[in-house]
Protein backbone atom coordinates (compact mmCIF):
# COMPACT_ATOMS: atom_id res chain seq x y z
CA UNK A 1 0.00 0.00 0.00
CA UNK A 2 2.92 2.18 0.20
CA UNK A 3 5.71 3.26 -2.40
CA UNK A 4 8.03 0.93 -4.25
CA UNK A 5 11.01 0.47 -2.26
CA UNK A 6 13.29 0.82 -4.99
CA UNK A 7 15.14 -3.06 -4.51
CA UNK A 8 12.20 -4.97 -7.44
CA UNK A 9 13.56 -2.24 -9.84
CA UNK A 10 17.22 -2.79 -9.70
CA UNK A 11 16.36 -6.20 -10.79
CA UNK A 12 14.82 -5.85 -13.37
CA UNK A 13 16.94 -2.79 -14.66
CA UNK A 14 17.01 -3.49 -18.62
CA UNK A 15 14.22 -5.64 -18.83
CA UNK A 16 11.46 -4.46 -21.06
CA UNK A 17 8.60 -6.17 -22.35
CA UNK A 18 10.83 -8.25 -24.87
CA UNK A 19 12.96 -8.81 -21.63
CA UNK A 20 10.44 -10.08 -19.67
CA UNK A 21 8.83 -12.26 -22.23
CA UNK A 22 11.88 -13.81 -22.36
CA UNK A 23 12.99 -13.77 -18.90
CA UNK A 24 9.80 -16.15 -18.36
CA UNK A 25 9.80 -17.87 -21.64
CA UNK A 26 6.39 -16.96 -22.64
CA UNK A 27 5.66 -16.30 -26.04
CA UNK A 28 4.06 -13.40 -27.24
CA UNK A 29 4.29 -10.05 -30.09
CA UNK A 30 7.06 -7.63 -30.19
CA UNK A 31 4.77 -5.48 -28.83
CA UNK A 32 4.03 -7.71 -25.84
CA UNK A 33 0.87 -8.36 -26.10
CA UNK A 34 -0.78 -11.07 -24.55
CA UNK A 35 -1.78 -13.89 -26.62
CA UNK A 36 -5.51 -13.89 -27.30
CA UNK A 37 -5.93 -10.37 -25.44
CA UNK A 38 -6.99 -8.47 -28.29
CA UNK A 39 -9.60 -11.08 -29.06
CA UNK A 40 -10.63 -10.18 -25.72
CA UNK A 41 -11.42 -14.23 -25.21
CA UNK A 42 -14.19 -13.98 -22.57
CA UNK A 43 -15.78 -10.48 -22.62
CA UNK A 44 -17.11 -9.41 -19.37
CA UNK A 45 -17.60 -13.43 -18.66
CA UNK A 46 -13.11 -13.87 -17.87
CA UNK A 47 -13.08 -16.37 -14.90
CA UNK A 48 -10.93 -16.59 -12.07
CA UNK A 49 -8.00 -14.77 -11.94
CA UNK A 50 -6.00 -12.51 -8.79
CA UNK A 51 -4.46 -9.14 -8.22
CA UNK A 52 -1.17 -8.07 -7.71
CA UNK A 53 -0.03 -6.18 -4.71
CA UNK A 54 3.46 -4.46 -3.85
CA UNK A 55 5.14 -7.85 -4.69
CA UNK A 56 4.88 -9.38 -7.49
CA UNK A 57 7.09 -12.11 -9.90
CA UNK A 58 7.82 -9.05 -11.24
CA UNK A 59 10.76 -8.21 -8.78
CA UNK A 60 13.18 -10.36 -6.83
CA UNK A 61 15.90 -13.19 -7.03
CA UNK A 62 16.12 -13.67 -11.15
CA UNK A 63 15.60 -17.56 -10.72
CA UNK A 64 12.91 -17.16 -8.43
CA UNK A 65 11.51 -14.49 -10.95
CA UNK A 66 11.43 -17.32 -13.72
CA UNK A 67 9.90 -19.71 -11.60
CA UNK A 68 6.62 -17.58 -10.82
CA UNK A 69 6.65 -16.35 -14.53
CA UNK A 70 6.60 -20.20 -15.20
CA UNK A 71 3.79 -21.13 -12.88
CA UNK A 72 1.64 -18.33 -14.02
CA UNK A 73 2.28 -18.67 -18.08
CA UNK A 74 1.35 -22.45 -17.70
CA UNK A 75 -2.40 -21.88 -16.84
CA UNK A 76 -2.56 -17.96 -18.09
CA UNK A 77 -5.40 -15.89 -16.50
CA UNK A 78 -6.98 -12.84 -15.92
CA UNK A 79 -4.15 -10.75 -13.64
CA UNK A 80 -5.27 -7.38 -12.21
CA UNK A 81 -3.58 -4.18 -11.31
CA UNK A 82 -3.62 -0.83 -9.93
CA UNK A 83 -3.19 2.55 -11.64
CA UNK A 84 -0.89 3.99 -8.60
CA UNK A 85 -0.21 1.59 -5.33
CA UNK A 86 -0.18 -1.89 -4.92
CA UNK A 87 3.32 -2.02 -7.04
CA UNK A 88 3.07 1.24 -9.46
CA UNK A 89 4.62 4.51 -8.89
CA UNK A 90 2.44 7.44 -8.91
CA UNK A 91 1.34 7.84 -12.43
CA UNK A 92 1.31 11.82 -13.06
CA UNK A 93 3.17 13.17 -9.85
CA UNK A 94 2.38 17.00 -11.79
CA UNK A 95 -0.15 17.95 -14.27
CA UNK A 96 0.85 16.43 -17.75
CA UNK A 97 3.93 14.97 -16.11
CA UNK A 98 4.03 10.98 -16.30
CA UNK A 99 6.03 8.15 -14.80
CA UNK A 100 4.87 5.00 -16.10
CA UNK A 101 7.91 3.33 -15.25
CA UNK A 102 6.47 0.39 -12.58
CA UNK A 103 3.39 0.28 -14.09
CA UNK A 104 5.04 -0.47 -17.50
CA UNK A 105 6.99 -3.40 -15.68
CA UNK A 106 3.59 -4.82 -13.87
CA UNK A 107 2.03 -4.68 -17.52
CA UNK A 108 5.10 -6.04 -19.37
CA UNK A 109 4.22 -9.14 -16.39
CA UNK A 110 0.76 -9.62 -17.46
CA UNK A 111 1.68 -9.73 -21.22
CA UNK A 112 4.78 -11.82 -20.46
CA UNK A 113 2.73 -15.00 -18.67
CA UNK A 114 -0.32 -14.61 -21.34
CA UNK A 115 -2.47 -12.70 -18.90
CA UNK A 116 -5.99 -11.08 -19.88
CA UNK A 117 -4.90 -7.75 -18.31
CA UNK A 118 -7.41 -5.88 -15.83
CA UNK A 119 -6.85 -2.32 -14.58
CA UNK A 120 -8.34 -0.97 -11.62
CA UNK A 121 -8.00 2.73 -12.16
CA UNK A 122 -7.27 3.85 -8.38
CA UNK A 123 -5.81 6.20 -7.03
CA UNK A 124 -5.24 9.77 -7.53
CA UNK A 125 -2.08 11.95 -7.92
CA UNK A 126 -1.91 13.57 -4.82
CA UNK A 127 -2.55 17.23 -6.78
CA UNK A 128 -5.82 16.12 -7.71
CA UNK A 129 -6.77 15.53 -3.98
CA UNK A 130 -5.20 18.92 -2.32
CA UNK A 131 -1.75 17.64 -1.90
CA UNK A 132 1.42 19.27 -3.44
CA UNK A 133 2.32 18.76 -6.95
CA UNK A 134 5.59 16.57 -7.58
CA UNK A 135 4.95 15.37 -4.19
CA UNK A 136 3.70 11.64 -3.25
CA UNK A 137 2.37 11.06 0.46
CA UNK A 138 1.42 7.73 0.17
CA UNK A 139 0.03 7.96 3.64
CA UNK A 140 -2.83 9.45 1.22
CA UNK A 141 -3.19 6.90 -1.14
CA UNK A 142 -6.73 5.88 -0.34
CA UNK A 143 -8.40 9.80 -0.22
CA UNK A 144 -10.41 10.09 -3.03
CA UNK A 145 -9.84 13.13 -6.18
CA UNK A 146 -11.36 16.42 -5.00
CA UNK A 147 -14.42 16.93 -6.99
CA UNK A 148 -13.04 19.85 -8.91
CA UNK A 149 -10.71 16.95 -10.19
CA UNK A 150 -12.57 14.29 -10.83
CA UNK A 151 -12.04 15.30 -14.82
CA UNK A 152 -8.43 15.31 -14.84
CA UNK A 153 -8.34 11.58 -13.19
CA UNK A 154 -10.52 10.59 -16.39
CA UNK A 155 -8.55 12.24 -18.47
CA UNK A 156 -5.58 10.48 -16.76
CA UNK A 157 -7.42 7.16 -17.37
CA UNK A 158 -7.69 7.94 -21.15
CA UNK A 159 -4.16 8.33 -21.48
CA UNK A 160 -3.57 4.77 -19.35
CA UNK A 161 -5.94 3.53 -21.52
CA UNK A 162 -4.02 4.96 -25.12
CA UNK A 163 -0.65 3.48 -23.71
CA UNK A 164 -1.87 0.14 -23.10
CA UNK A 165 -4.25 -0.83 -25.98
CA UNK A 166 -4.53 -4.25 -25.23
CA UNK A 167 -5.95 -3.32 -21.75
CA UNK A 168 -9.68 -3.64 -21.91
CA UNK A 169 -11.29 -3.76 -18.78
CA UNK A 170 -11.18 -1.50 -16.07
CA UNK A 171 -12.76 -1.09 -12.80
CA UNK A 172 -13.13 1.94 -11.55
CA UNK A 173 -11.97 3.10 -8.20
CA UNK A 174 -11.65 0.59 -5.08
CA UNK A 175 -13.84 -0.09 -2.80
CA UNK A 176 -14.95 4.04 -2.69
CA UNK A 177 -11.80 4.54 -0.69
CA UNK A 178 -12.03 8.39 0.54
CA UNK A 179 -16.23 8.72 -0.29
CA UNK A 180 -17.35 8.07 3.18
CA UNK A 181 -19.55 10.26 4.16
CA UNK A 182 -18.81 10.86 7.87
CA UNK A 183 -21.44 13.77 8.43
CA UNK A 184 -24.46 11.16 6.44
CA UNK A 185 -23.32 8.07 8.23
CA UNK A 186 -22.96 6.60 4.26
CA UNK A 187 -20.94 6.41 1.00
CA UNK A 188 -21.24 9.47 -0.79
CA UNK A 189 -22.22 7.37 -3.84
CA UNK A 190 -23.44 10.44 -5.84
CA UNK A 191 -19.84 11.89 -5.96
CA UNK A 192 -18.24 8.74 -7.06
CA UNK A 193 -21.07 7.92 -9.51
CA UNK A 194 -19.88 11.40 -11.27
CA UNK A 195 -16.49 10.37 -10.86
CA UNK A 196 -17.38 6.49 -12.69
CA UNK A 197 -19.49 8.11 -15.34
CA UNK A 198 -17.00 10.58 -16.10
CA UNK A 199 -14.16 7.95 -16.67
CA UNK A 200 -16.68 5.43 -18.45
CA UNK A 201 -16.77 7.98 -20.95
CA UNK A 202 -13.55 9.04 -21.43
CA UNK A 203 -12.68 5.02 -21.68
CA UNK A 204 -15.22 4.40 -24.27
CA UNK A 205 -14.36 7.57 -25.93
CA UNK A 206 -10.77 5.83 -26.24
CA UNK A 207 -11.98 2.17 -27.58
CA UNK A 208 -15.62 1.88 -27.48
CA UNK A 209 -15.40 -2.12 -27.36
CA UNK A 210 -13.70 -1.60 -23.89
CA UNK A 211 -15.56 -3.38 -20.85
CA UNK A 212 -16.19 -0.94 -17.81
CA UNK A 213 -17.23 -1.37 -14.50
CA UNK A 214 -18.26 -0.21 -10.82
CA UNK A 215 -19.16 0.78 -8.11
CA UNK A 216 -16.71 -1.82 -6.49
CA UNK A 217 -18.24 -1.29 -2.71
CA UNK A 218 -17.27 -3.82 -0.56
CA UNK A 219 -20.64 -5.28 0.76
CA UNK A 220 -20.49 -5.72 4.12
CA UNK A 221 -23.06 -7.98 6.40
CA UNK A 222 -24.20 -7.96 9.56
CA UNK A 223 -24.97 -10.97 11.99
CA UNK A 224 -28.94 -12.38 11.54
CA UNK A 225 -31.23 -10.37 12.85
CA UNK A 226 -28.91 -7.39 13.14
CA UNK A 227 -31.10 -4.45 12.42
CA UNK A 228 -28.73 -2.85 10.19
CA UNK A 229 -28.70 -5.56 8.19
CA UNK A 230 -30.93 -5.44 4.96
CA UNK A 231 -33.83 -7.49 4.83
CA UNK A 232 -33.65 -8.03 1.16
CA UNK A 233 -29.92 -9.63 0.97
CA UNK A 234 -30.05 -12.44 3.66
CA UNK A 235 -29.21 -16.02 4.81
CA UNK A 236 -27.87 -18.19 7.67
CA UNK A 237 -24.67 -15.91 7.26
CA UNK A 238 -26.91 -12.39 7.80
CA UNK A 239 -28.04 -9.13 5.88
CA UNK A 240 -25.94 -6.65 3.87
CA UNK A 241 -25.06 -3.47 5.25
CA UNK A 242 -27.99 -1.48 4.46
CA UNK A 243 -25.35 1.23 3.07
CA UNK A 244 -23.69 -1.25 0.45
CA UNK A 245 -27.12 -2.28 -0.54
CA UNK A 246 -27.89 1.51 -1.02
CA UNK A 247 -24.52 2.40 -2.95
CA UNK A 248 -25.28 -0.45 -5.63
CA UNK A 249 -28.86 0.79 -5.83
CA UNK A 250 -27.83 4.16 -6.63
CA UNK A 251 -25.18 3.56 -9.14
CA UNK A 252 -27.10 1.29 -11.01
CA UNK A 253 -29.93 3.97 -11.62
CA UNK A 254 -27.74 6.67 -12.30
CA UNK A 255 -24.83 5.04 -13.92
CA UNK A 256 -24.18 5.99 -17.59
CA UNK A 257 -23.11 2.41 -18.44
CA UNK A 258 -22.00 -0.50 -17.18
CA UNK A 259 -20.29 -3.98 -18.86
CA UNK A 260 -20.60 -5.47 -15.19
CA UNK A 261 -20.70 -4.94 -11.91
CA UNK A 262 -17.78 -4.95 -9.52
CA UNK A 263 -18.13 -5.95 -5.84
CA UNK A 264 -15.93 -6.77 -2.90
CA UNK A 265 -16.81 -9.03 0.62
CA UNK A 266 -15.87 -11.12 2.81
CA UNK A 267 -17.45 -14.06 4.32
CA UNK A 268 -17.44 -12.87 7.81
CA UNK A 269 -18.99 -10.26 9.66
CA UNK A 270 -18.48 -6.79 9.22
CA UNK A 271 -17.43 -5.80 12.92
CA UNK A 272 -17.10 -9.11 15.15
CA UNK A 273 -15.10 -11.10 12.70
CA UNK A 274 -17.40 -14.06 12.94
CA UNK A 275 -18.10 -16.65 10.20
CA UNK A 276 -21.87 -18.13 10.96
CA UNK A 277 -22.92 -20.34 10.93
CA UNK A 278 -19.49 -21.38 10.65
CA UNK A 279 -16.64 -20.82 7.64
CA UNK A 280 -17.75 -23.02 5.78
CA UNK A 281 -21.36 -22.06 5.33
CA UNK A 282 -20.71 -18.33 5.67
CA UNK A 283 -19.21 -19.07 2.31
CA UNK A 284 -22.73 -19.12 0.83
CA UNK A 285 -23.07 -15.40 0.97
CA UNK A 286 -20.90 -15.40 -2.29
CA UNK A 287 -23.78 -16.88 -4.29
CA UNK A 288 -26.30 -15.29 -2.56
CA UNK A 289 -24.84 -12.04 -3.14
CA UNK A 290 -23.62 -12.97 -6.43
CA UNK A 291 -27.19 -14.03 -7.68
CA UNK A 292 -28.86 -10.96 -6.11
CA UNK A 293 -26.55 -8.68 -7.70
CA UNK A 294 -27.68 -10.82 -11.87
CA UNK A 295 -31.05 -9.67 -10.24
CA UNK A 296 -30.86 -6.24 -9.61
CA UNK A 297 -28.35 -4.69 -12.32
CA UNK A 298 -28.82 -7.32 -14.68
CA UNK A 299 -25.00 -7.32 -15.33
CA UNK A 300 -22.25 -9.56 -15.09
CA UNK A 301 -20.97 -10.29 -11.86
CA UNK A 302 -17.49 -9.19 -10.67
CA UNK A 303 -15.88 -9.94 -7.30
CA UNK A 304 -12.91 -7.71 -7.32
CA UNK A 305 -11.66 -9.42 -3.66
CA UNK A 306 -13.29 -12.14 -2.06
CA UNK A 307 -11.69 -13.61 1.85
CA UNK A 308 -12.70 -15.77 3.45
CA UNK A 309 -10.69 -15.22 7.49
CA UNK A 310 -10.48 -12.59 9.72
CA UNK A 311 -7.68 -10.20 9.28
CA UNK A 312 -4.75 -10.89 10.29
CA UNK A 313 -4.78 -8.03 13.41
CA UNK A 314 -7.85 -10.44 14.73
CA UNK A 315 -6.16 -12.46 17.51
CA UNK A 316 -9.72 -13.24 18.65
CA UNK A 317 -10.52 -15.48 15.82
CA UNK A 318 -6.79 -16.57 15.42
CA UNK A 319 -6.39 -14.03 11.95
CA UNK A 320 -4.54 -15.01 8.94
CA UNK A 321 -1.87 -16.09 10.52
CA UNK A 322 -4.25 -18.95 12.90
CA UNK A 323 -5.01 -21.20 10.37
CA UNK A 324 -3.29 -23.96 8.86
CA UNK A 325 -2.68 -24.27 4.74
CA UNK A 326 -5.20 -26.94 4.44
CA UNK A 327 -7.83 -25.34 6.55
CA UNK A 328 -7.25 -21.99 4.46
CA UNK A 329 -7.15 -23.71 1.42
CA UNK A 330 -10.63 -25.91 2.34
CA UNK A 331 -12.43 -22.67 2.99
CA UNK A 332 -11.40 -20.83 -0.37
CA UNK A 333 -12.06 -23.73 -2.20
CA UNK A 334 -15.80 -23.98 -0.83
CA UNK A 335 -15.83 -19.72 -1.30
CA UNK A 336 -14.77 -20.68 -5.28
CA UNK A 337 -17.56 -22.87 -5.60
CA UNK A 338 -20.25 -20.82 -3.96
CA UNK A 339 -19.29 -17.56 -6.75
CA UNK A 340 -19.28 -20.28 -9.53
CA UNK A 341 -22.52 -21.88 -8.38
CA UNK A 342 -24.11 -17.83 -7.97
CA UNK A 343 -23.09 -17.37 -11.84
CA UNK A 344 -19.83 -15.01 -10.95
CA UNK A 345 -18.66 -13.93 -14.44
CA UNK A 346 -15.02 -12.94 -12.85
CA UNK A 347 -13.68 -13.28 -9.40
CA UNK A 348 -9.98 -11.82 -8.63
CA UNK A 349 -8.09 -13.48 -5.93
CA UNK A 350 -6.65 -10.61 -3.41
CA UNK A 351 -3.02 -12.05 -3.64
CA UNK A 352 -0.95 -11.17 -0.13
CA UNK A 353 2.56 -11.52 -1.66
CA UNK A 354 5.60 -11.35 1.37
CA UNK A 355 9.13 -11.09 0.57
CA UNK A 356 10.41 -13.02 3.28
CA UNK A 357 9.11 -16.41 5.37
CA UNK A 358 5.99 -17.89 5.43
CA UNK A 359 3.12 -16.45 3.46
CA UNK A 360 -0.34 -17.62 4.35
CA UNK A 361 -2.52 -17.92 1.64
CA UNK A 362 0.32 -16.28 -0.97
CA UNK A 363 -0.21 -17.43 -4.46
CA UNK A 364 4.35 -18.52 -4.68
CA UNK A 365 6.71 -18.30 -2.81
CA UNK A 366 8.07 -14.43 -2.61
CA UNK A 367 10.83 -14.43 -5.57
CA UNK A 368 12.93 -12.31 -3.01
CA UNK A 369 14.27 -15.55 -1.49
CA UNK A 370 16.61 -18.42 -3.44
CA UNK A 371 14.08 -20.95 -3.24
CA UNK A 372 11.38 -18.62 -4.19
CA UNK A 373 8.89 -18.39 -7.23
CA UNK A 374 7.05 -21.98 -6.52
CA UNK A 375 3.59 -22.82 -6.42
CA UNK A 376 1.55 -22.72 -2.90
CA UNK A 377 -1.85 -24.63 -2.29
CA UNK A 378 -3.70 -21.54 -3.55
CA UNK A 379 -2.34 -21.63 -6.69
CA UNK A 380 -2.89 -24.98 -7.67
CA UNK A 381 -6.35 -24.09 -6.54
CA UNK A 382 -6.84 -21.29 -8.54
CA UNK A 383 -4.95 -22.97 -11.65
CA UNK A 384 -6.79 -26.36 -11.58
CA UNK A 385 -10.33 -24.56 -10.70
CA UNK A 386 -10.19 -21.40 -13.72
CA UNK A 387 -9.62 -24.12 -16.24
CA UNK A 388 -11.74 -26.79 -15.05
CA UNK A 389 -15.11 -24.75 -14.18
CA UNK A 390 -14.82 -21.13 -16.65
CA UNK A 391 -18.07 -18.87 -16.68
CA UNK A 392 -20.49 -21.18 -18.34
CA UNK A 393 -20.09 -24.66 -17.04
CA UNK A 394 -22.55 -26.89 -17.25
CA UNK A 395 -22.80 -28.12 -13.75
CA UNK A 396 -24.12 -31.77 -12.40
CA UNK A 397 -25.34 -33.11 -9.02
CA UNK A 398 -23.17 -35.59 -7.55
CA UNK A 399 -24.39 -38.00 -5.11
CA UNK A 400 -22.16 -37.41 -1.71
CA UNK A 401 -22.93 -39.87 1.50
CA UNK A 402 -20.09 -38.95 4.50
CA UNK A 403 -19.78 -41.00 7.72
CA UNK A 404 -21.51 -39.12 11.08
CA UNK A 405 -22.85 -36.44 10.16
CA UNK A 406 -19.40 -35.32 8.09
CA UNK A 407 -19.77 -32.46 5.35
CA UNK A 408 -18.33 -32.58 2.16
CA UNK A 409 -18.77 -30.41 -0.40
CA UNK A 410 -18.55 -31.03 -4.48
CA UNK A 411 -18.61 -29.11 -7.50
CA UNK A 412 -18.83 -31.12 -10.88
CA UNK A 413 -19.07 -31.13 -14.48
CA UNK A 414 -19.20 -34.19 -16.67
CA UNK A 415 -15.24 -34.41 -16.68
CA UNK A 416 -14.34 -33.95 -13.16
CA UNK A 417 -15.00 -33.70 -9.50
CA UNK A 418 -13.51 -31.28 -6.96
CA UNK A 419 -14.46 -32.87 -3.34
CA UNK A 420 -13.45 -30.83 -0.14
CA UNK A 421 -13.54 -32.38 3.68
CA UNK A 422 -15.03 -29.60 5.77
CA UNK A 423 -13.98 -31.56 8.41
CA UNK A 424 -10.68 -31.10 10.96
CA UNK A 425 -10.44 -35.10 11.47
CA UNK A 426 -10.71 -37.20 8.37
CA UNK A 427 -13.53 -38.61 6.34
CA UNK A 428 -14.96 -41.58 4.83
CA UNK A 429 -17.68 -40.94 2.12
CA UNK A 430 -18.86 -41.90 -1.02
CA UNK A 431 -18.34 -39.67 -3.85
CA UNK A 432 -20.17 -40.19 -6.95
CA UNK A 433 -20.48 -43.39 -6.69
CA UNK A 434 -16.53 -44.42 -5.12
CA UNK A 435 -15.62 -44.97 -2.26
CA UNK A 436 -13.12 -41.92 -0.88
CA UNK A 437 -11.36 -41.70 2.44
CA UNK A 438 -10.39 -37.47 3.15
CA UNK A 439 -7.58 -36.39 5.32
CA UNK A 440 -8.72 -33.50 7.37
CA UNK A 441 -9.19 -30.23 5.38
CA UNK A 442 -8.35 -32.45 2.08
CA UNK A 443 -8.88 -30.77 -1.19
CA UNK A 444 -9.48 -33.67 -4.03
CA UNK A 445 -9.76 -33.97 -7.82
CA UNK A 446 -11.28 -36.42 -9.25
CA UNK A 447 -11.96 -37.67 -12.35
CA UNK A 448 -15.57 -37.59 -13.53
Amino acid sequence: MGPNDGVWKSALSGLGRRGLGALFGARGSEQGEAPGASGDRGGAHLGWGFTHTQYSADHGVPDATRRAGALLSAQPMPQNQHLMGWGAENPEPAPGRYDFEALDQRVALMRATGADPVLTLCGAPDWMKGGRKGRTDWARLEAAPDREHYADFARLAGVVARRYPDIRHFLVWNELKGFYDEDKRRWDYEGYTELYNLVHAELKRQNPECFVGGPYVVVDHEPPGDEDGSPEVRGSWGGLDRRSVDVIRYWNEHKAGADFVVVDGASYTREGHRALPDEFAATEKFADVTRWLRNVTGLPVWWAEWYVEPPAEDDRAGGRDGWSEQHRTAVQATAMMQLALGGAATALYWNPQRTEGDCPGCLWRSTHLDDGGKGLPMALLLGRFAREFPPGTAFRRVAVAAEAGARVQVLAHEGVVLVVNTERHQVAARVDGRDVSLAPYEVRWLDG
